[in-house]
């Protein structure tokens, strides 16, 4: 399993789930587990998703998804499960 940590933050408009999810979906990456809040108007979404399925690279999954919150109006960051624990390790 190879494990990755999405990020998703911006204002919270209608259809962020559904774009992110759709987009991972159609490039066979399971989500594992996903955490979302909306605080005055911003919109916080992380998530666990295995990409040991798709034919992408973390990588390219990343570059995409960062387009795709551009076009929707949100910062989307994509990083490996151990880049992120060492990065917020205490």
């Amino acid at each position: 399993m190879q494990k990755t940590i999405i990020t998703v933050v911006g204002k919270d408009t209608v259809g962020i789930i559904a774009k992110v999810c759709t987009y991972l979906a159609g490039n066979q990456v399971n989500v594992l587990d996903i955490s979302q809040t909306i605080v005055s108007g911003y919109f916080n979404m992380m998530m666990i998703a295995d990409t040991s399925n798709s034919a992408k690279t973390i990588g390219e999954i990343g570059r995409e998804l960062e387009q795709i919150g551009e076009e929707i109006g949100v910062v989307i960051r994509c990083q490996r499960e151990e880049i992120f624990t060492k990065m917020h390790r205490i």
